[in-house]
């Protein structure tokens, strides 16, 4: 298997500390059951929003008077195996890298037996929801992207 932001798969693998189940539903299959191919997004915006909670950074910004926001500003999926209806899949979610105002999200899916599924990377910008210019991580925003020795969930 080959994707092109991963360069060692079992390493990438083990760099995940945070994941959340879900089970597809009937209307997210076509007619042979499988999982729709646009589905994935919305999977990792799910496993992204969950992640943000887990880290604890939503609140802050669903605060409608707060000033900053997250916006994705890229999102890509590769696709590895065919995923069905009713079946239970973990999406994992780290951060890759935390630039000034973006950060650089890995998604990992993984089936009952752990094996990948599909994978993703994307890029979320911290933006000035006044302005639309991005907006600086607060040293606290980095430090909850990468937590030293967070368990996995």
């Amino acid at each position: 298997m080959r994707v092109q932001y991963i360069e060692d798969f079992d390493a990438w693998k083990e760099g995940f500390r945070f994941s959340t189940p879900v089970t597809v539903r009937f209307s997210e299959t076509d007619m042979y059951g499988h999982l729709n191919n646009t589905v994935n997004f919305t999977y990792f915006e799910h496993a992204r929003i969950e992640f943000f909670k887990h880290i604890g950074l939503v609140n802050d910004w669903l605060n409608p008077d707060q000033e900053h926001i997250p916006v994705v500003a890229d999102l890509q999926c590769d696709y590895l195996k065919q995923v069905f209806f009713d079946e239970t899949i973990h999406l994992h979610v780290k951060a890759a890298k935390v630039g000034g105002s973006s950060v650089d999200l890995h998604y990992l899916a993984t089936d009952g037996d752990g094996d990948a599924v599909f994978t993703g990377r994307g890029t979320i910008v911290k933006i000035n929801r006044k302005t639309g210019k991005p907006s600086p991580w607060t040293e606290a925003d980095r430090l909850a992207f990468n937590p030293a020795g967070t368990p996995a969930r």
